[in-house]
């Protein structure tokens, strides 16, 4: 029997790169910044409401809040904003393929952070899984980004090298923080905590963002109002995927979950191939395969 973990994290992945192709209807109406607020600012209602619709018509009773849980989320959410703003001024190099590659990391990262702050130790089979979906994300990166081996080798002395891996301990810590906020409240349903960490991380990051966006960008704030209507379908669209990561985050190791939500790119490439008839490369095509090795045994194995 297939563990529920599973198909909620495929469920989510699914959503993560529907809101991704929603976002860019974005591109041309708001800075990247303000593209990345909406993702928080729209979803905030819609995670309100499925925390009231559990509470109003389930027998889920609203979780107690403690400092731990409410530690958790701030540095959660701030470690979300943190890699938001990293991965945006990476882009700002010239030479940000290697960093790109070095920010696929995160699932280790995941592993490695799961490990020191929750005790979440993988097996030896997870630990495997993980390490070869790392490796099958670097080298599809390496392959879209037509990196050649001198090239990697060169960048790796590059800024944007230590901001990808900067970009990659960011998300990783975010992932472990949002399961330890939701661990930390202690409560029976697993659907209940999700789903209040999500609501709860969602107003932190909507205030501490929208702050920082009145002083770095002003104005920027009246652009995401006015284009509610693409940005509310961003909300939503996220808010579903957020919604599967949580709880498969509370039920499930956060590295194995995060390993299995990179079939979204075995997704996309099959639609790429068999769909578009667009021609990939040797090394895009051994980076799904890998990507593919290590999302079968942590579903054979888990």
């Amino acid at each position: 029997m297939i563990e529920l973990w599973i198909p909620i994290t495929i469920v989510a992945a699914f959503f993560q790169n529907l809101r991704s192709a929603i976002q860019k209807h974005l591109k041309d109406r708001l800075s990247n910044s303000g593209a990345a607020y909406a993702r928080f600012f729209y979803a905030l209602p819609f995670s309100i409401a499925y925390v009231v619709a559990l509470e109003r018509f389930t027998d889920f009773e609203l979780p107690d809040l403690n400092p731990r849980f409410l530690l958790y989320c701030l540095l959660g959410g701030l470690s979300q904003i943190i890699f938001t703003v990293t991965l945006l001024t990476m882009f700002s190099y010239r030479s940000f393929a290697v960093g790109t590659t070095f920010s696929k990391l995160e699932v280790v990262m995941v592993m490695v952070f799961g490990a020191l702050l929750l005790g979440d130790m993988p097996g030896t089979y997870g630990a495997i899984a993980i390490g070869v979906s790392a490796l099958g994300l670097m080298v599809l990166s390496i392959g879209q980004s037509h990196l050649s081996f001198r090239g990697m080798i060169r960048g790796l002395a590059e800024k944007s090298t230590l901001m990808g891996l900067a970009c990659a301990a960011w998300l990783g810590a975010s992932v472990v923080f949002f399961r330890g906020a939701s661990l930390a409240l202690g409560h029976d349903s697993f659907i209940m905590a999700a789903a209040f960490t999500l609501a709860v991380s969602l107003v932190i990051q909507t205030i501490l963002m929208g702050g920082w966006l009145v002083v770095r960008e002003p104005g920027e704030l009246t652009c995401v109002l006015h284009n509610w209507r693409w940005a509310g379908l961003v909300g939503l669209s996220g808010v579903i995927a957020s919604i599967g990561w949580f709880t498969a985050f509370t039920i499930e190791n956060a590295g194995y979950v995060r390993a299995l939500g990179q079939i979204e790119l075995v997704f996309t490439y099959i639609a790429t191939v068999a769909v578009f008839r667009e021609k990939v490369s040797l090394l895009e095509t051994f980076g799904i395969i890998l990507v593919s090795a290590g999302i079968l045994v942590i579903v054979i194995h888990t």
